[in-house]
């Protein structure tokens, strides 16, 4: 199955609202059946899963030794604001209040696919992380990362 790719920016209406990229929307594997998981990100925004693709996130997290300090931690703070959502018949998602403002997401938000998943930016928030990498950083960044400079730890 294809990765998502690609970034897309729509309107958030005032119940939270929004519609589901089109482009994104093809790559959704049947098996999901328009269900998707949502929670916060470890940047300031918010992941969505397609529900096939959350559950090998899940089967990974089950792996997590949650008899050790870092595990218990991991697993209490990714999975404490996750959410299961279902796509309207609008194809639109409606985004959780308590995680919309989390991610400073009102009025607008985008969609940017990161392969197995989706991530779901303020326009405020993505400019600065945008800002904070520089390309020269963010090219060295690449060559490590791409070049298998960095190991699982960085």
């Amino acid at each position: 199955m294809p990765s998502f790719k690609g970034q897309f920016e729509h309107s958030v209406d005032n119940k939270g609202r929004v519609a589901f990229p089109a482009k994104l929307r093809k790559l959704v594997s049947p098996e999901a059946q328009d269900h998707f998981t949502i929670l916060r990100g470890i940047d300031p925004c918010l992941y969505l899963y397609p529900l096939d693709k959350w559950e090998a996130v899940e089967d990974r997290i089950t792996g997590v030794n949650e008899y050790t300090r870092k595990g218990r931690a991991v697993i209490r703070n990714f999975l404490r604001y996750a959410e299961d959502l279902v796509l309207d018949k609008q194809n639109r998602l409606s985004l959780p209040s308590d995680l919309m403002a989390w991610a400073g997401i009102t009025t607008s938000a985008i969609f940017i696919g990161s392969g197995e998943s989706i991530e779901i930016w303020s326009p405020e928030k993505l400019e600065q992380a945008d800002e904070d990498l520089s390309f020269e950083s963010y090219q060295k960044l690449f060559e490590q990362v791409m070049g298998g400079e960095l190991n699982d730890e960085d």
